[in-house]
């Protein structure tokens, strides 16, 4: 009977591979960094269609790795908090700063920009990680900070 009930379980494994020194990786030191990072990442759909990018960072800011969250139609993506942060655990992150594209190239946070950041940011203090900043880039017109901005 035992056997049965362990064979019906999942194995479930945590892993962060790197061959990176830390003293290699970039340090974002301003809002213009992560910009820069981040247009360095990017694929070519700034225009087309929303998607939304999470830079992970160790203590030293030192970036620990990039990935694509979400991507989403012309008009918005959803971001779940629970992804974000199975990232932020696997790859042992002590901050965070999110990116997402305004392919209208308005680049105002909307009422949705702020709530989920406000979100992440809240889940983020129950475990020590900081969301340092929610960027806001569009193709040809720049970017926003909501660091910047005051709205963190």
């Amino acid at each position: 009977m035992k056997n049965l009930f362990l064979s019906h379980v999942a194995e479930v494994q945590l892993t962060y591979n790197t061959k990176v020194k830390s003293s290699d990786r970039p340090k974002i030191m301003s809002s213009r960094d992560a910009e820069e990072i981040l247009r360095n990442f990017w694929d070519h759909t700034l225009e087309h269609t929303e998607s939304t990018q999470l830079i992970l960072l160790n203590r030293a800011n030192r970036v620990l790795g990039i990935t694509t969250l979400s991507k989403g139609g012309t008009t918005g993506c959803v971001i779940d908090v629970k992804v974000i942060f199975q990232y932020v655990l696997k790859a042992n992150a002590s901050s965070i700063i999110l990116a997402h594209n305004h392919p209208s190239g308005n680049l105002q946070a909307s009422q949705a920009d702020i709530k989920i950041s406000k979100k992440v940011k809240e889940a983020g203090e129950l475990l020590d990680i900081k969301l340092l900043d929610h960027i806001i880039l569009t193709a040809y017109d720049g970017y926003t900070s909501m660091a910047d901005e005051g709205i963190l």
